[in-house]
């Protein structure tokens, strides 16, 4: 990558490992470091469970129980229904996210230029930098909500739910079924937007950052060396911040959901 512009290595960056053309197209990179991401999650949490005592734990024990209680925790609170489900589902998703948020941490070169070696010419390594990863993510947070609400209220519950409310009178079933649709597709939209324009940005700034080592001017070359420590520092708050916010933001939407008043 050496030879390349500037121009043409930000590009070179920015471009992914796909399959198929236009819409059709299937980013190869994104599913592989999203299996990958949920193996790592489950090989540690399995691993533990084998290894788990009720003697004096492991650091790995303990850190696993925190996270675990801390996610229960924060469920408790916030979802007043069963736990059964929504809790496993709130670990899941932070775990997950936050190992695939992470990958960004990682220097920019690295991954791609190891993939260059086994012929792969184009690779982004960070699956929630890519709108259809986190759009795939919240749709099925949207059909969770849809589910729960049934689940709570009823199919005819659902059905007034979105025609009845805010106001409660036929006349306004049209206007009350446009305010609630959006309502509701701003909620999935918004997750799948977050997620991904804050990790987006996170990675784009590694990349310009990266840049600089390519400057001719030995000044410019060394300012990147503090710089990219820095933003790496800060940048895994957030990782660790847009994991949470998915996680809790999912929480609440389903408990929106479930207790919602019937109206």
């Amino acid at each position: 990558m050496s030879n390349l512009t500037t121009a043409d290595y930000i590009s070179h960056h920015l471009t992914f490992l796909s399959s198929g053309d236009s819409f059709w197209s299937v980013h190869l990179d994104t599913l592989f470091f999203s299996f990958v991401s949920g193996a790592i999650f489950l090989l540690i949490f399995s691993k533990v469970a084998k290894k788990a005592t009720s003697g004096v734990p492991g650091k790995l024990q303990c850190f696993v129980e925190i996270v675990i209680e801390w996610v229960d925790g924060l469920v408790k609170d916030n979802f007043h229904g069963s736990r059964n489900v929504i809790a496993p589902l709130a670990l899941t998703i932070f775990c997950w996210v936050f190992i695939m948020n992470a990958i960004d941490l990682i220097p920019v070169d690295f991954l791609p230029e190891f993939a260059n070696l086994l012929g792969i010419h184009h690779l982004r390594a960070v699956p929630t930098a890519d709108i259809s990863a986190t759009l795939g993510m919240s749709i099925c947070v949207f059909c969770l909500i849809l589910f729960y609400t049934v689940k709570s209220k009823g199919f005819s519950g659902l059905v007034k739910e979105y025609t009845l409310h805010p106001f409660n009178h036929w006349a306004f079933i049209p206007v009350n079924f446009i305010l609630e649709t959006v309502t509701l597709l701003a909620k999935p939209i918004s997750l799948a937007f977050r997620l991904f324009g804050n990790m987006y940005a996170g990675e784009l700034i590694f990349i310009l950052i990266a840049v600089m080592y390519m400057a001719d001017n030995f000044a410019l070359q060394a300012l990147g060396i503090p710089l990219h420590l820095a933003w790496a520092i800060f940048h895994i708050l957030i990782v660790t911040l847009q994991a949470f916010i998915f996680m809790m933001l999912t929480i609440v939407y389903l408990s929106i959901a479930y207790n919602k008043a019937d109206h």
